[in-house]
């Protein structure tokens, strides 16, 4: 390995001191010029509207500061590099404006500070991303359902505290999935909603003495409201914390179904195949197929909740003040951790949409379980007139007697289930094999559990009907906001023009 160099005192005594601009500075920069710069020149833009409209700048100064933001070279910032000659991105801006508008980029600064700028510009940026998880979530909740409608008739064991329980199908249990994913959905445009609120013209953080227009700069901005009390606006950080609790449980969520697939595809439960675009061959076992994409996503959703951890981490115990922990050093972990679940979603729907099931497995284990004597129990309730407390003793007796012969459902016979009732209520049941044989048949199981939630076929797709639904709705919903900044960037646009002398 090649030698490093020992740590060193700085030997310079000017700003940025060296380690202080390697560690903190540059790093903030490149950050700021890849993903602020753009929400950046938006508010530039915004203001400068606004404060025209308020006539606290005249034509020729609105119309210089307009111009030399047409004319700033964003491309040439973005691929800069930190020098030191500045603080940062947003000093270095300024001095842009000021070289292509004069003293009257100065005015630009009028009734706002770096404070409240500087969490619209955060608020802007996490918005973006939001909004991509969210479209990355539609799309995996889409294939999710259609998976499901594809599988309503398709048997399987449902499994309680990793024990075969009871029948239930392959729709049944990926539609349960898909709730679980609508709910992660709900929380992330709840946190949008909270994340679209304008900190602008809160200033440092007790508003300004110029009679700005705080709802004006947050229409054209597509915010859906303002963050009313100033000192709250520059000092919250709840709404990253927000963010981050709702992609954490949404990694959390998704995990464990990612791990129950996991499970599925080893031989021994067979239960499905991973598609050949997303396994990977071993390097000396020809046999393997492995699926690897599936655990990538399993530690990828692992690394989510941690970059939110730290996120909610670097809050915690902070002052409720404008202080750069919940600002420049934690929004890259919030950005991380919104594109990561959004890389997931998108993995996960194109390796669902892929599948292989093994239907014959699944059922003929259906079949030979014991995961259907609660309707067995339900039969002798209705046909016996027992208790069902009664008719639970009775059937877990004869499962005891019957696992005594193998692990199989054929060896409780319509004796063992007698000589049981016999032991318990003193009499022989008035079943006959038929009645036997159906109520411990999976697929009968199934059909009459009709009540809503139930796996019956029909209340399935019923459930999966209001699911599409809900995920149209989110699409409109997704739809909406997208149009409503570009309509508001449009306004900016025309508005800009009108500036110009």
């Amino acid at each position: 390995m090649p030698n490093q160099a020992a740590p060193a005192l700085d030997q310079n005594h000017a700003f940025p001191g060296k380690t202080y601009a390697e560690v903190v500075l540059s790093p903030a920069y490149d950050h700021a010029k890849e993903q602020l710069l753009s929400p950046m020149l938006d508010i530039h833009r915004a203001h400068l509207i606004m404060l025209r409209e308020q006539s606290l700048i005249d034509e020729q100064d609105a119309d210089a500061i307009g111009r030399a933001l047409q004319a700033l070279d964003a491309e040439r910032l973005r691929e800069a590099s930190y020098t030191g000659e500045f603080e940062d991105l947003f000093f270095e801006v300024e001095q842009e404006l000021h070289l292509l508008a004069g003293e009257a980029a100065g005015n630009l600064h009028i009734g706002r500070s770096r404070n409240d700028m500087g969490i619209a510009i955060y608020r802007l940026t996490l918005r973006e991303k939001l909004l991509h998880t969210l479209e990355s979530a539609l799309f995996l909740e889409e294939h999710l359902l259609q998976f499901a409608r594809s599988h309503v008739d398709t048997i399987m064991i449902g499994y309680t505290h990793t024990q075969q329980a009871q029948p239930t199908t392959l729709g049944h249990y990926t539609a349960a999935v898909s709730d679980s994913l609508s709910r992660d959905i709900r929380r992330l445009q709840s946190a949008y909603a909270n994340c679209n609120r304008s900190s602008m013209g809160a200033a440092a953080l007790t508003t300004s003495g110029f009679p700005l227009n705080r709802q004006r700069i947050a229409e054209l901005l597509a915010f859906d409201g303002l963050i009313e009390n100033a000192y709250d606006a520059v000092s919250g950080a709840d709404y990253v914390g927000e963010i981050a609790t709702s992609v954490q449980l949404a990694a959390i969520n998704l995990g464990r179904f990612i791990q129950e697939l996991l499970l599925w595809s080893t031989q021994e439960f067979a239960v499905l195949q991973v598609a050949a675009p997303y396994v990977q061959i071993s390097s000396i076992m020809p046999q393997k197929r492995n699926p690897v994409s599936i655990e990538h996503m399993r530690s990828l959703l692992s690394s989510c909740v941690g970059l939110t951890q730290t996120v909610l981490s670097m809050i915690h115990n902070t002052p409720f003040g404008d202080i750069v922990d919940t600002e420049d050093d934690m929004q890259p972990y919030a950005w991380k951790s919104l594109a990561v679940l959004s890389s997931v979603y998108r993995l996960l729907a194109n390796v669902i949409a892929t599948l292989s099931i093994n239907k014959e497995a699944l059922e003929a284990r259906v079949e030979a379980s014991f995961s259907t004597v609660t309707e067995l129990a339900d039969t002798l309730v209705r046909e016996e007139k027992l208790s069902f407390r009664t008719a639970h003793h009775i059937v877990s007796d004869s499962v005891r007697k019957a696992l005594v012969n193998g692990n199989d459902k054929r060896f409780l016979t319509l004796s063992v289930l007698n000589e049981s009732a016999l032991e318990v209520i003193g009499r022989k049941l008035s079943f006959n094999e038929e009645k036997l044989a159906l109520a411990l048949n999976a697929k009968h199981f199934v059909q009459v559990r009709t009540l809503i939630g139930g796996p019956n076929a029909n209340e399935v797709e019923r459930a999966l009907n209001g699911q599409t639904q809900r995920l149209n709705d989110d699409k409109a919903w997704l739809t909406d906001k997208r149009r409503a900044i570009r309509a508001a960037q449009e306004d900016v646009e025309r508005e800009l023009q009108k500036l110009f002398l």
